[in-house]
């Protein structure tokens, strides 16, 4: 049954992104036919999502604090907070794809403290503001993701955090504290991932650093299922609103 459930999402990944008049209509092409079959797969592809939410919960309130995740798909990510998900006063998981958004819903139905609303990342705004803000490989989905970023900082608290774990590419000429690629990396994984469009990114690191304080920062490789012998970078990143 996984040899055949992954071939199903193989078969998606090679067709690609559907054309569509909207980045939602696009979403919803590309992810509907997968949505029951999303997470399985992916388990092994998307590095580093525990890692971050735990570290990201030790920066929290030990209770009542709100967090949104934004592009939160099927709502796997939550798991990771473990017990603390109960203490949270409100989650709210924001995403443009009604399908993975309706698989979060099952899952998480019989918490109320989740929300769950179908909205753009760079237009939604809660009604007040929180104390976290997160993206889990949905940064690289965002066509304008410096909208995004601007738009997640708008809503924290004073002292509020941003946190990304996502793929990316250095730049050819990194600041001192950051890896450096190769050519072959920094062109092939842009050129692979665009298909199905994501686009890991040079910037994304810079901008995050220019725009809040770093809290921490991780930087890595990951092996990619069916492709022996490549890695692809990721990098875990927690700013604070100063």
């Amino acid at each position: 049954m996984s040899l055949i459930s992954d071939a199903r999402i193989l078969g998606s990944l090679l067709k690609g992104q559907p054309n569509g008049s909207s980045h939602a209509e696009r979403l919803n092409g590309f992810y509907g036919p997968q949505a029951e079959r999303y997470d399985h797969f992916r388990e092994r592809l998307l590095h580093g999502r525990k890692e971050l939410l735990i570290a990201l919960s030790d920066q929290l309130p030990e209770s009542g604090a709100s967090i949104i995740e934004m592009g939160g798909g099927t709502g796997r990510n939550l798991a990771f907070f473990g017990n603390q998900l109960d203490s949270f006063a409100q989650v709210e998981i924001i995403d443009l794809c009604t399908p993975l958004l309706n698989q979060a819903k099952k899952r998480w139905q019989n918490h109320t403290n989740i929300r769950f609303t179908e909205a753009d990342a760079i237009t939604f705004q809660p009604s007040k503001p929180v104390d976290a803000v997160y993206f889990s490989y949905s940064l690289t989905m965002i066509p304008d993701w410096f909208a995004a970023i601007d738009n997640a900082i708008s809503m924290l608290k004073p002292n509020g955090l941003l946190a990304v774990v996502d793929f990316y590419v250095s730049r050819k000429h990194p600041a001192e504290q950051h890896k450096k690629h190769g050519g072959f990396t920094r062109h092939f994984w842009p050129t692979w991932f665009a298909h199905d469009g994501v686009r890991p990114n040079q910037d994304h690191l810079p901008y995050l650093e220019s725009k809040l304080q770093t809290v921490s920062l991780h930087e890595s490789m990951a092996n990619v299922p069916y492709l022996p012998g490549l890695r692809v970078p990721y990098y875990r990143y927690i700013g604070r609103k100063t």
